[in-house]
């Protein structure tokens, strides 16, 4: 009897002693597969880290001078200012009107009227995605013939969501301008070449968005020639134009003695 009951336990302890085996070696498999998934999750989180991780971007090239021909422009100041200023903007474009709206009332009445910048406008539609930005650069180069570009120039920004040519004539009506003129202007496309002409000056210039701007010293022998020294692209705030205008009225004079070497 205590044979039997000695045989049982046995059988029972090597049954038990089995199955512990048998679950020791599932337990390490399932260790070494979550071991496995783990280093795959850290492999992918340090690929993660790395795509999300802020690259070294090259260091963009100073810009080089460049001479672009100012004629047929619509300029605000006196030809003999010691700076000029060149915007190049897109009727559309929201950051060309805050610009308009914002910030160049304070460059007229702090540099403009003084006599110390000369400020004209460069057409640029993106019409890529502004369709009907050249159609409103060919309406201010219409009213420009008529004397009246600014006045365009600022109804167009205060309107800017009515550019159909129907909204265009309104326009032209509003500033008083004689409208058989304007529409003879718009229906035969006059300045559309100018306005094409304006897009590739001002990219050969490094003009990528709207608004930018190109500054530098007025040619005192031709107004209508202009070195551009230095190139502004955005929606500014004033100080910054305020800077790069003092600093070329601050070294007008041995730009002026270097020129004249």
């Amino acid at each position: 009897m205590k044979m039997q009951i000695a045989s049982g336990w046995g059988i029972l302890l090597a049954a038990a002693l089995s199955a512990a085996g048998q679950t020791n070696q599932e337990l390490k498999v399932e260790i070494e597969a979550l071991k496995q998934g783990q280093a795959a999750i850290l492999k992918e989180l340090a690929e993660i880290k790395r795509l999300l991780a802020p690259r070294q971007q090259p260091a963009p090239e100073p810009f080089r001078p460049v001479e672009l021909r100012l004629d047929g422009a619509h300029p605000l100041g006196e030809p003999s200012a010691k700076v000029t200023m060149v915007e190049f903007t897109d009727y559309q474009c929201p950051f060309c009107r805050r610009h308009a709206q914002q910030v160049l009332p304070n460059i007229i009445a702090d540099y403009v009227k003084t006599g110390k910048v000369r400020y004209l406008v460069r057409e640029f539609p993106l019409t890529q995605i502004h369709p009907r930005a050249a159609r409103a650069s060919e309406a201010a180069l219409c009213a420009g013939d008529q004397g009246r570009y600014w006045e365009m120039h600022a109804k167009i920004f205060s309107e800017q969501n009515r550019l159909a040519d129907e909204d265009l004539v309104a326009h032209a009506e509003a500033i008083g301008l004689d409208l058989d003129k304007f529409r003879s202007c718009m229906e035969e496309g006059r300045h559309r070449a100018r306005v094409e002409a304006d897009m590739t000056a001002g990219a050969k210039a490094g003009v990528a968005g709207t608004p930018s701007f190109l500054l530098g010293l007025t040619d005192p022998t031709d107004p209508n020639k202009f070195t551009a020294t230095e190139l502004l692209q955005g929606a500014l705030p004033y100080p910054q134009f305020r800077a790069a205008i003092d600093k070329l009225l601050a070294g007008g004079a041995k730009g002026d003695a270097a020129q004249a070497r």
